[in-house]
C-alpha cells in the first residue's frame, strides 16, 4: 500500500490572540509606533487624552492595513482588478511601481546643432 498525503487547514494556526495575523499584528506595531509620537507631541502640550485618543486611531489604522482585503464590487470596475488582495499588498505594489517608473527625456539634437553651427561661423 502506498502513503498518501492528507491536506490540513493551517489558517488559522498563525493566528495571535485571535484575531492578529503575524502581518496584522505587525503593521498594528507600526501604526502604534507613529501614534506614540502624536502622543509624545500632544503630552508636552499637556493633551495626553487626545494623543492616546490619536495613537489608536492610528493603530486601528495600521491594523485595518494589516488584516482587511479590498472586497469585489460588481458595480466599481476598480475593484475588479483588486478585488480580493490585501491592502498592504496594494500598498507595496504602489510604491515599488513608483520607484521603478523610467522617466524619458527627449531632446532635439537637430536644432542644437545648426545653432552650434551658426555661432561657429558668425
Amino acid at each position: 500500500m502506498g502513503t498518501y498525503y492528507i491536506p490540513r487547514n493551517y489558517k488559522g494556526e498563525t493566528r495571535l490572540l485571535y484575531i492578529f495575523s503575524i502581518k496584522s499584528m505587525i503593521t498594528t506595531v507600526l501604526g502604534a509606533v507613529v501614534g506614540f509620537l502624536f502622543y509624545l507631541i500632544f503630552s508636552m502640550v499637556n493633551l495626553k487624552t487626545v494623543g492616546l485618543i490619536v495613537l489608536a486611531i492610528f493603530a486601528v489604522i495600521g491594523y485595518c492595513v494589516g488584516a482587511l482585503k479590498i472586497p469585489t464590487i460588481v458595480g466599481l470596475p476598480v475593484t475588479k482588478k483588486i478585488g480580493g488582495e490585501s491592502i498592504s499588498d496594494i500598498i507595496i505594489r504602489y510604491f515599488k511601481f513608483k520607484k521603478n517608473r523610467k522617466i524619458y527625456t527627449y531632446v532635439n539634437t537637430v536644432n542644437t546643432d545648426v545653432q552650434t553651427v551658426t555661432k561657429e561661423e558668425k
